[in-house]
């Protein structure tokens, strides 16, 4: 990345004459500028939330201190019994999984006939300094599921959680099998980590004297900002995320064009300081959920309580939950995992729809009565496919479905028809989509 040995910026810059330098340097004042301004406006370029990135229709028929509930609008006559309830990461805004349309797996499981439910997470202020993880679970996931408990009465529930929203959902699942509560059909976790022995490059940022200057921090601003929350993420991946683009724009002159992926991640959160704080400490560092010691209600849950089919993906680049990591939860729990690898990071190997050219995974099914494969061997063994991961797990989805009933409309004055009467706030995104 040092301009004179890079043979990239020489050629280009004998061809050019120079006119990249120049152009890069017009960059890099642009920047110095925006940044000594204090600009932190994201840079979305033509995206707009509800214009072109999370058009998928639906209604918000739910809402809380903490979270908005949406019930997509079915695009089929007929679905599968068992709706589906997506719970996102707080650390990220939920329409990484509806963006465009192609690029939507919202979209996606809508058209193959699925019940799809959402949970849109508010992005907390100050005043909400002292939330925690199990406000989170009460107030998010198990309020979400009484929601579409009584919208979808008599039925069982998939369950999906990406990244932290999927170790949210399984300390959920693991709540709900401890009292003997069996609403639950399966759960799909999306590059999800249930055990940080090995959490991967974060862990540079978890020792005790990072922590103190973290909570110094936080407890000041009663939250970690989007921008603290992003300088982390790119110091994950410094090359491809701070040298690499830095090359790009002020040696090669290269003015970046937004892409979905890109604008939604210029799109910020922020992370309550409390949750935030004891979240690392004792999940990643203490690593209680692996160990059954942590608790909720004052009672240790375990995740071998479990009793329904995992269906848990991978990515092979993912610097947030490396694969390796994702794959433990053959240790823990004692029911039916099927395991899949895709190429690709932690956002861009979940994003990738049918259309897209160049993807290819691994499959395998492990019964719990089997013994243990270790994720070399797995890697060896475990038969690929070339193409997307989405329809395999729709198919999977299908299989454990126990048949197709009429699509659930959306009713103007109540969302289904529950004794509850849960009814429409708003249009989707919804409102906390945007703060």
């Amino acid at each position: 990345n040092f301009p004179l040995s890079n043979p990239e910026v020489l050629k280009t810059t004998w061809d050019e004459k120079g006119k990249n330098l120049l152009e890069g340097i017009s960059h890099l004042q642009r920047d110095i500028k925006k940044g000594l301004l204090n600009k932190n406006e994201p840079e979305m370029g033509d995206f707009k939330v509800g214009d072109n990135l999370a058009t998928t229709p639906g209604k918000v028929i739910f809402q809380n201190d903490l979270m908005e509930l949406i019930q997509y609008s079915p695009a089929t006559k007929t679905v599968i019994q068992e709706p589906v309830l997506i719970v996102p990461a707080w650390i990220m805004k939920y329409y990484i999984l509806d963006l465009t349309p192609e690029k939507s797996l919202v979209k996606y499981l809508v058209d193959q006939g699925k019940t799809v439910f959402m949970i849109s997470w508010k992005n907390p202020d100050k005043e909400d300094k002292e939330l925690c993880l199990d406000n989170y679970l009460k107030s998010g996931f198990l309020a979400a599921l009484d929601v579409v408990k009584a919208i979808a009465p008599k039925t069982k529930v998939n369950a999906v959680g990406y990244c932290i929203g999927g170790t949210l959902l399984s300390i959920g699942a693991a709540t709900l099998a401890r009292q003997d509560d069996d609403i639950l059909n399966s759960i799909t976790l999306l590059a999800a980590q249930v055990d940080f022995t090995e959490p991967g490059e974060i862990k540079r940022f978890l020792g005790s004297s990072q922590m103190a200057f973290l909570d110094s921090q936080m407890w000041t601003d009663g939250y970690l900002d989007a921008a603290n929350m992003g300088d982390a993420f790119k110091a994950l991946r410094s090359e491809d995320m701070i040298l690499n683009p830095a090359v790009d724009r002020y040696y090669l002159g290269r003015e970046s064009k937004p892409n979905p992926l890109m604008a939604w991640n210029a799109d910020g959160t922020r992370m309550p300081a409390n949750m935030h704080s004891r979240y690392l400490r004792e999940l990643f560092m203490e690593n209680q959920l692996a160990a059954c010691k942590y608790l909720v209600d004052g009672k240790p849950v375990a995740l071998q309580d479990i009793r329904v089919p995992f269906f848990v993906i991978g990515t092979t680049t993912d610097h947030v939950a490396p694969w390796k990591s994702v794959y433990k939860i053959h240790h823990l729990v004692r029911s039916d995992v099927t395991f899949l690898l895709t190429n690709g990071g932690h956002n861009a190997g979940i994003v990738c729809g049918p259309e897209h050219p160049r993807r290819h995974f691994q499959l395998a099914t492990h019964d719990p009565m089997d013994k243990y494969t270790d994720p070399e061997t797995w890697v060896e063994t475990a038969e690929s496919q070339q193409g997307s991961w989405w329809p395999a797990w729709n198919y999977w989805l299908d299989e454990h479905s126990i048949g197709e009933i009429p699509k659930r409309t959306i009713s103007k004055s109540k969302a289904g028809a529950n004794k509850k009467g849960y009814k429409v706030v708003r249009d989707a995104p919804g409102e906390y989509v945007f703060g």
